[in-house]
């Protein structure tokens, strides 16, 4: 499974990059398979696995503020490893060229 999450932190401010950093350690050191984006991270692998991971990185950021949104986007699909750049790679193909990442 893929999902795509974000961790907002507010009403800290409009710089939130030492949250950030923090949920991606977290992220980082879980050992599944991620990538960043400048809207959120995509992470592949089992249910209970992503939502433990999710809730860390949630808890994490409620520990220095009062408030997070935390939004998730999950796109689950039987007998497809490998998600995380196969899905990219199927659209490059489709188009003829490498794509930005």
């Amino acid at each position: 499974m893929l999902i795509e999450f974000s961790v907002v932190p507010v009403g800290i401010g409009s710089s939130i990059g030492d949250q950030l950093a923090e949920v991606l350690k977290i992220v980082d050191a879980s050992g599944m398979p991620y990538k960043i984006n400048p809207m959120g991270t995509v992470v592949e692998g089992e249910w209970d696995d992503i939502m433990k991971l999710v809730k860390k990185c949630h808890n994490t950021v409620m520990k220095t503020g009062e408030r997070a949104i935390t939004t998730i986007a999950i796109d689950d699909r039987k007998g497809k490893p490998n998600r995380i750049d196969e899905k990219v790679r199927a659209i490059e193909k489709r188009i003829g060229k490498t794509l930005k990442k």
